[in-house]
């Protein structure tokens, strides 16, 4: 759990206004706060993502849980006056020196087969708005190592608002998403085995595992009791699925004998 010691101001982009903060840890995150326009449901999409992305050894900033106190707001009233309130929010590391991935720095790209991961964990949580929007895929240039980034998986089950309902209908369906960045990778630069490991990885995650992912989401941020066991269900229904998910996306890749364009 990180402790907020010092607010920086707004990051200025992002559909849930998100802050800057350093930490207890002297690091600088990005954080997202329960009074968001769109409520906790992005909290909870983004610490789903988290834990799930450690299981899966995704290229996902490092993230957690983050508190604000009442003594810290006492120090900034500017945050009490925006309707920022004590408790638990969501931060995400500050990546420095990123620029947004586009089609110059592909081949650049020295953990690209890592973005398989992320395609199928999108598809696997129907997080559309990555391939919608440039600005959730990132890279950072370090002598010979250009690294990708994923970034903000806040819109999980497509929508920020997701209900136990709408989460339910989604469980079985397959959708592919096809646009911009991931469109680049699947036909020019991933092939079907980029997926398997991560396919392999998904499935054995056990049930135990399941359970502790969503046991670790504050209490405070559910809205109504049966939102645990809906993910919980969820996710146990796309490890059922996962290998038909896996060819789909497969036939959309180079290697595919009747690729779809």
């Amino acid at each position: 759990m990180l402790f907020a010691k010092e607010y920086l101001g707004r990051v200025g982009v992002g559909a849930t206004s998100p802050h800057f903060f350093c930490a207890n840890d002297r690091n600088i995150y990005i954080v997202k706060l329960q009074n968001n326009r769109y409520g906790t449901k992005v909290l909870i999409s983004e610490l789903l993502a988290s834990q799930l992305g450690n299981l899966l050894n995704l290229c996902f900033p490092a993230s957690q849980c983050f508190t604000i106190d009442e003594s810290f707001l006492e120090s900034y009233p500017q945050l009490r006056a925006e309707g920022v309130t004590a408790g638990i929010h969501f931060a995400s590391q500050y990546i420095s020196h990123a620029t947004y991935i586009d089609k110059y720095t592909f081949s650049q790209i020295t953990n690209l087969h890592e973005l398989a991961g992320v395609i199928f964990f999108d598809h696997l949580f129907h997080n559309a708005d990555r391939t919608n929007n440039r600005k959730n895929l990132l890279v950072v240039s370090q002598a010979a190592n250009c690294k990708a980034y994923a970034i903000d998986n806040s819109h999980l089950f497509r929508s920020g608002k997701w209900t136990n309902e709408s989460v339910t209908f989604l469980a079985n369906k397959i959708y592919i998403y096809y646009r911009r960045a991931f469109r680049v990778l699947l036909k020019n630069y991933l092939m079907p085995q980029d997926f398997k490991p991560y396919v392999e990885a998904f499935k054995k995650i056990s049930k135990p595992q399941i359970r502790k992912v969503i046991q670790k989401i504050p209490a405070e941020w559910w809205t109504n009791p049966e939102e645990a066991q809906t993910l919980e269900t969820f996710i146990e229904e796309r490890q059922k699925i996962a290998d038909r998910l896996y060819y789909a996306l497969s036939r959309y890749t180079a290697a595919a004998p009747h690729r779809i364009t």
